[in-house]
Protein backbone atom coordinates (compact mmCIF):
# COMPACT_ATOMS: atom_id res chain seq x y z
CA UNK A 1 0.00 0.00 0.00
CA UNK A 2 2.80 2.83 1.02
CA UNK A 3 4.20 2.13 -3.12
CA UNK A 4 1.21 3.44 -4.36
CA UNK A 5 0.75 6.15 -2.24
CA UNK A 6 3.92 6.58 -2.76
CA UNK A 7 2.96 6.68 -6.73
CA UNK A 8 0.14 8.56 -6.67
CA UNK A 9 2.13 11.14 -4.49
CA UNK A 10 5.08 11.53 -6.96
CA UNK A 11 2.62 12.21 -9.49
CA UNK A 12 0.66 14.83 -7.81
CA UNK A 13 3.47 16.57 -7.30
CA UNK A 14 4.50 16.47 -11.16
CA UNK A 15 1.25 18.06 -11.89
CA UNK A 16 1.74 21.09 -9.69
CA UNK A 17 5.37 21.60 -10.77
CA UNK A 18 4.18 21.48 -14.53
CA UNK A 19 1.36 23.75 -13.60
CA UNK A 20 3.38 26.03 -12.10
CA UNK A 21 6.39 26.05 -14.96
CA UNK A 22 4.05 26.03 -17.61
CA UNK A 23 2.42 29.29 -16.73
CA UNK A 24 6.62 30.67 -16.47
CA UNK A 25 7.64 29.30 -19.88
CA UNK A 26 4.71 29.72 -22.20
CA UNK A 27 3.47 33.04 -23.58
CA UNK A 28 0.02 34.21 -23.17
CA UNK A 29 -1.69 33.26 -26.85
CA UNK A 30 -2.35 36.92 -27.67
CA UNK A 31 1.39 37.64 -27.55
CA UNK A 32 2.30 34.31 -29.25
CA UNK A 33 0.09 35.00 -32.35
CA UNK A 34 1.29 38.55 -32.22
CA UNK A 35 5.13 37.44 -32.47
CA UNK A 36 4.04 35.02 -35.29
CA UNK A 37 2.33 37.22 -37.32
CA UNK A 38 3.30 37.78 -41.02
CA UNK A 39 4.46 41.42 -41.33
CA UNK A 40 5.09 43.12 -44.36
CA UNK A 41 8.62 43.23 -45.97
CA UNK A 42 9.22 46.91 -45.43
CA UNK A 43 8.08 47.10 -42.44
CA UNK A 44 10.71 46.76 -39.45
CA UNK A 45 11.41 43.72 -37.07
CA UNK A 46 10.82 43.83 -34.35
CA UNK A 47 13.07 43.65 -31.31
CA UNK A 48 12.03 39.98 -30.32
CA UNK A 49 12.31 39.17 -34.07
CA UNK A 50 15.87 40.54 -34.26
CA UNK A 51 16.81 38.84 -30.52
CA UNK A 52 15.62 35.50 -31.91
CA UNK A 53 17.51 35.80 -35.27
CA UNK A 54 20.93 36.60 -33.49
CA UNK A 55 20.36 33.64 -31.21
CA UNK A 56 20.04 31.24 -34.24
CA UNK A 57 22.87 32.65 -35.85
CA UNK A 58 24.99 32.15 -33.18
CA UNK A 59 24.42 28.96 -32.32
CA UNK A 60 24.61 28.19 -35.90
CA UNK A 61 28.38 29.57 -35.81
CA UNK A 62 28.79 27.39 -32.42
CA UNK A 63 27.41 24.50 -34.32
CA UNK A 64 29.73 24.99 -37.18
CA UNK A 65 32.88 26.16 -35.25
CA UNK A 66 32.60 22.78 -32.65
CA UNK A 67 32.66 20.86 -36.52
CA UNK A 68 35.61 22.18 -37.53
CA UNK A 69 37.66 22.22 -34.44
CA UNK A 70 36.64 18.56 -34.50
CA UNK A 71 37.86 18.10 -38.16
CA UNK A 72 40.95 19.93 -37.74
CA UNK A 73 41.34 17.93 -34.15
CA UNK A 74 40.85 14.36 -36.57
CA UNK A 75 43.13 15.73 -38.96
CA UNK A 76 46.03 16.68 -36.86
CA UNK A 77 45.77 12.86 -34.99
CA UNK A 78 45.85 11.64 -38.38
CA UNK A 79 48.86 13.14 -39.23
CA UNK A 80 50.51 12.81 -35.81
CA UNK A 81 49.98 9.06 -36.48
CA UNK A 82 51.35 8.73 -39.87
CA UNK A 83 54.71 10.73 -39.21
CA UNK A 84 54.86 8.07 -35.85
CA UNK A 85 54.89 5.21 -38.37
CA UNK A 86 57.35 6.96 -40.99
CA UNK A 87 59.68 7.39 -38.33
CA UNK A 88 59.17 3.77 -36.90
CA UNK A 89 59.57 2.47 -40.42
CA UNK A 90 62.70 4.61 -40.84
CA UNK A 91 64.37 3.78 -38.09
CA UNK A 92 63.85 -0.25 -38.31
CA UNK A 93 64.98 0.43 -41.87
CA UNK A 94 68.26 2.11 -40.57
CA UNK A 95 68.65 -0.30 -38.12
CA UNK A 96 68.51 -2.97 -40.24
CA UNK A 97 70.66 -1.51 -42.89
CA UNK A 98 73.31 -0.87 -39.85
CA UNK A 99 72.91 -4.78 -39.08
CA UNK A 100 73.80 -5.89 -42.43
CA UNK A 101 76.96 -3.66 -43.10
CA UNK A 102 78.35 -3.88 -39.87
CA UNK A 103 81.78 -5.43 -40.69
CA UNK A 104 83.14 -6.62 -36.97
CA UNK A 105 85.77 -4.26 -37.06
CA UNK A 106 84.22 -0.71 -35.40
CA UNK A 107 81.81 -0.94 -32.08
CA UNK A 108 78.56 -1.16 -33.67
CA UNK A 109 76.59 2.02 -33.78
CA UNK A 110 74.55 1.21 -30.48
CA UNK A 111 78.14 1.27 -28.32
CA UNK A 112 79.19 4.67 -29.59
CA UNK A 113 75.71 6.55 -28.87
CA UNK A 114 76.73 9.03 -26.31
CA UNK A 115 74.39 8.56 -22.89
CA UNK A 116 73.28 11.96 -21.82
Amino acid sequence: MTWKQALLLSCFSAVVLLSNAKQKIFMQESDASNFLKRRGKRSPKSRDEVNVENRQKLRADELRREYYEEQRNEFENFVEEQNDEQEERSREAVEQWRQWHYDGLHPSYLYNRHHI
